[in-house]
């Protein structure tokens, strides 16, 4: 007989790293899919509006524009 927990598979999460490598969101321990990953991503760059680009400590002042494809997705 096959244990029914073994047989699931599990959901898979996902979350969105900044240029520093930290998570963009630090109140989500993931995202249950890539559609919101991106949808939180897309909230977390308003944040760098106002000032206008975001400073990394590795890349320098990223320009707004250019932000989204430092950010890193990842499968937990």
């Amino acid at each position: 007989m096959t244990n029914l927990t073994q047989t699931k598979s599990k959901a898979k999460k996902y979350q969105i790293l900044s240029p520093d490598g930290f998570t963009i969101d630090c109140n989500v321990s993931y995202y249950k899919s890539i559609k919101q990953a991106k949808e939180s991503l897309k909230n977390w760059l308003q944040r760098y509006k106002i000032q206008g680009y975001y400073s990394s400590t590795q890349y320098g002042k990223i320009d707004l524009s250019n932000l989204e494809e430092y950010c890193t997705l990842i499968e937990l």
